[in-house]
């Protein structure tokens, strides 16, 4: 079998079924701008990198993106013949022109988040102002969307709260399924340490507090976060926090003034610098050390996609203290598996953080629980079953109706 997947910067959400599929025996191409990672046994055709926005306006820049792709698309078919199927992430227009070059060949999209000015991510900081210009920005951002998911012949969206987020018209073709989270790796280990960049070493014994995004930003709730460390740290001598992100913007805007935010929390919060430990953008072993340290994992996220942090932390048996909005609902039940807290509030947060500490003899349940939601829900290996059955079944049909049809 010969399936091309298509990413801007692969492998993306890919990673795992690409590895999968080549360890199976496919044919595994990546059409992207840039691969991030190597992959053994994976190729990558790459097509020429289009500046984003600001550099030009959203329609004109997916549009660009798409012609390159399908032109890139072209030329592989040209070269080598028609792949048995396609499947590319739709948020960028690299898919938009899929069908013009593949006319009769199985396409399936990543549908990873739909854009709205209200309800969601957009607005739902208290002070933004939701303007025209603004809005036509949205529904011009989702036109690449819209005019893909209208020519594909299916669709995954990892949670059912990012399915949500698109017309319902086009919910017919979209199946739910996440990526999938290792669970044989990402697990609970008792002897687990970490050791800081001073030297210390810490252990599943010690009061840790953790907190792990992409970068340290508003979208992932990084300021609400850093008040209620400051709170705890003057009310618990023991409390340790380690952090671990970038300093840049994955999501949302850059200050104006150009400062980055862990700057501008620490001068805020006033909180003593030794107690709290920045690692930036780490290897993902040392991830999961941190996620089997912690004695509570932060997940503060706007209404936006679920990250795999605030999962694999789940699997690794960290109680997690999430923010009550949508991409968490789905998957924290208060109590239970994790604790809720409002997304804006870091009273309530660091009391919560504190009752953690005091009370990690009483959360063994808890951490059960957790490991227990991802293996049922999330567990890599179900999640690859069911992307590689969807794919092998619109393989076998497309055959089968260009069998009938040489007939």
């Amino acid at each position: 079998m010969k399936i091309v997947l298509v990413h801007r910067h692969g492998p993306g959400q890919f990673v795992h079924l690409a590895c999968h599929l080549a360890n199976a025996g496919w044919q595994v191409s990546f059409l992207c701008e840039a691969m991030n990672v190597r992959l053994p046994g994976i190729r990558t055709l790459r097509q020429p990198a289009t500046p984003p926005p600001p550099a030009m306006p959203f329609a004109q820049y997916h549009q660009e993106v798409g012609l390159k792709a399908a032109k890139t698309l072209d030329n592989l078919v040209r070269e080598e013949g028609v792949p048995d199927i396609v499947y590319g992430h739709i948020g960028w227009g690299s898919m938009m022109f899929a069908r013009d070059v593949l006319p009769e060949t199985p396409l399936i999209g990543y549908c990873e988040h739909y854009y709205h000015a209200t309800g969601r991510d957009v607005g739902f900081a208290p002070d933004e102002d939701i303007t025209l210009a603004k809005r036509t920005q949205l529904r011009l951002r989702n036109a690449a969307q819209l005019a893909t998911l209208d020519q594909l012949d299916a669709a995954i969206s990892p949670t059912r709260w990012q399915k949500s987020a698109f017309p319902v018209a086009y919910h017919h073709k979209i199946g739910v399924c996440h990526e999938g989270v290792d669970t044989r790796r990402c697990r609970p280990n008792p002897n687990a340490e970490l050791t800081l960049p001073d030297g210390r070493v810490l252990g599943t014994g010690d009061q840790v507090i953790t907190y792990v995004a992409r970068d340290l930003e508003p979208y992932r709730g990084f300021p609400t976060f850093m008040r209620a460390a400051a709170k705890l740290a003057k009310e618990n001598p023991d409390a340790v926090f380690v952090i671990a992100g970038g300093d840049g913007i994955s999501y949302g805007q850059p200050r104006a003034d150009g400062r980055k935010w862990r700057d501008v929390m620490l001068d805020e919060t006033g909180i003593d610098q030794s107690r709290i430990h920045f690692l930036g953008q780490i290897p993902h072993d040392q991830l999961i050390r941190i996620y089997q340290i912690s004695s509570a994992h932060i997940y503060l996220t706007y209404p936006f996609v679920l990250s795999w942090s605030m999962l694999e932390a789940m699997a690794c048996g960290a109680p997690v203290i999430a923010s009550n909005t949508g991409p968490c609902q789905e998957v924290i039940r208060d109590g239970q598996n994790g604790f809720f807290t409002d997304f804006w509030d870091s009273e309530t947060l660091a009391e919560k953080m504190a009752f953690c500490l005091t009370r990690q003899n009483d959360l063994g349940r808890m951490r059960g629980q957790a490991r227990k939601t991802i293996i049922d829900h999330f567990d890599l290996e179900l999640c690859l079953d069911k992307q590689t059955s969807l794919l092998e079944r619109m393989v076998s049909a497309d055959m089968g109706s260009s069998a009938r049809q040489r007939m």
